[in-house]
């Protein structure tokens, strides 16, 4: 075992600042002025004639070109608004078409208000409908009558109210989820509800995804190629037997998953997803795995041929650790001295979930010194599996309890003596402690499908294959 804003007075500022530029005005060729300008001016000038002079002369004086001038500005005048006036007589109204209103709120008048509401669940309902305005008491009948159709999770809600003194009156209710499902419900003649469920309008796709290892993590990467990251776990587990994810891969290593999403009519993810494929690429070896769950058996992952990956003792009992220190001679970080390291040390972050390497019986589920929280499994070929430092045991693990391969024990923790979060994980075989890393597969303990669990397994490989050509082509 272990030993170890903006200022309203700038405008005025402004526009006093901006004052007109000094120099000569030059005419800008807009306005009615200089139409008329142009008009009377357009008759070339007369040449060697002396500058007029200025000169009072009395009216019946003038000339009469001032007054043909003077006419006809007048003239002008009146024919253009005798054409403005003849223009809107025989104008003709535009068809305007009438704007759409739904049934609900057009029969009831224009004082209807509409409002959305976004919801934990149907619990939040009366009272987001009473902090909207509506009488406590139609509130309360409406999520009464609504809840039968809706479950626990998040709701988006469009309400219709007639405001009225005292409190407005809820004319129509629309609840969803987000798969579609819910209830609409809409005021009768009587006062009561009508109550109409909505069924859910979801589909289901396959998404596949390629990524490559980068220089950080397998993690960093999946995220990187845009994998979901609750199926991450899931990845590094369909491994456990026959990659160690902390120290057989590297960077430009190739990944590949495929995974089953279920979308609403708008094509937004609903609920989780669940991984169909996994394929791991180094240039030492590549295998690629199919989840399949036969009649009456848990889910498991298969080769391309059916045979299951299960056998001998998981490589790695814990999902997406690193390998801190591995088997043999080291210089103890906490004794201060070179002694056997007699196990492999995968750092991970305190409640990391921790597997059982293969079926046994636990021996020991306790505190025990220096190597903490401890469990003990003997295995049905008499090996035994130690796991060290462990937060906590899982619920149910206790001596004399059978456990199968890949079922949860405990949590990584870093109790007893430790330097940081990690689990110590031996295995002794004939009580001799061997490296864990070193023990080759069990080829020979592999089961296969056979007959309609073959088949059936053949038709979902073929489906999901499939689906990833489709991506790719």
């Amino acid at each position: 075992m272990d030993d170890d804003s903006f200022d309203p007075k700038q405008w005025v500022t402004g526009n006093v600042a901006q004052s007109a530029p000094s120099g000569p005005k030059t005419d800008s060729g807009e306005g009615v002025g200089n139409f008329w300008r142009e008009a009377i001016g357009s008759a070339p000038s007369p040449t060697n004639v002396a500058p007029p002079v200025a000169q009072y002369e009395p009216t019946s004086s003038r000339r009469p070109k001032d007054l043909r001038l003077t006419f006809a500005i007048a003239g002008s005048v009146a024919v253009l608004g005798a054409g403005a006036i003849g223009a809107w007589l025989t104008r003709s109204d535009p068809a305007v078409a009438p704007m759409a209103v739904p049934a609900a709120v057009s029969a009831l008048g224009n004082t209807m208000q509409e409002r959305a509401l976004n919801l934990a669940g149907p619990g939040q309902l009366a009272g987001a409908l009473i902090e909207a305005g509506v009488r406590a008491d139609d509130a309360t009948a409406a999520a009464a009558a609504a809840a039968p159709h809706l479950t626990s999770s998040e709701i988006h809600a469009i309400i219709v109210l007639e405001p009225r003194e005292g409190g407005a009156l809820l004319q129509q209710l629309r609840a969803v989820h987000i798969d579609g499902s819910g209830v609409m419900l809409a005021r009768a003649a009587d006062g009561t509800f009508s109550i109409t469920p909505l069924v859910a309008d979801v589909s289901r796709k396959i998404e596949v995804l390629r990524g490559e290892i980068d220089s950080e993590s397998f993690y960093t990467s999946a995220v990187s190629a845009g994998l979901i990251d609750t199926l991450i776990p899931e990845f590094i587990n369909a491994f456990s037997y026959d990659f160690n994810l902390a120290s057989e891969v590297s960077p430009g290593d190739v990944f590949e998953v495929a995974y089953d999403q279920e979308v609403n009519a708008n094509g937004e993810p609903v609920g989780q997803p669940k991984l169909l494929y996994a394929q791991l690429t180094t240039p030492k070896k590549s295998l690629a795995l199919y989840r399949f769950q036969a009649p009456g058996e848990d889910a498991g992952w298969f080769d391309g041929n059916g045979a299951t990956t299960k056998r001998g003792l998981m490589r790695t009992p814990v999902d997406g650790a690193r390998i801190s220190s591995k088997f043999g001679m080291r210089f103890h970080p906490v004794l201060h001295y070179n002694k056997l390291h007699g196990g492999t040390d995968f750092a991970a972050p305190i409640g990391t979930p921790i597997y059982a390497a293969a079926d046994g019986t636990i021996e020991f589920a306790a505190m025990k010194g220096a190597n903490g929280n401890l469990t003990v499994l003997r295995h049905d070929n008499g090996w035994r599996t130690l796991y060290l430092h462990q937060n906590v045991f899982s619920p149910g693990i206790a001596q004399g309890v059978r456990v199968t391969q890949g079922q949860h024990i405990g949590d990584i923790g870093t109790t007893g003596r430790s330097t940081g979060p990690h689990l110590h994980y031996e295995v002794h075989i004939d009580g001799e402690r061997v490296d864990p890393l070193s023990i080759p597969a069990d080829e020979a303990s592999r089961k296969r499908m056979d007959g309609a669990a073959l088949q059936a397994f053949l038709k979902e490989r073929d489906r999901i294959d499939m689906a990833r050509s489709q991506r790719t082509s």
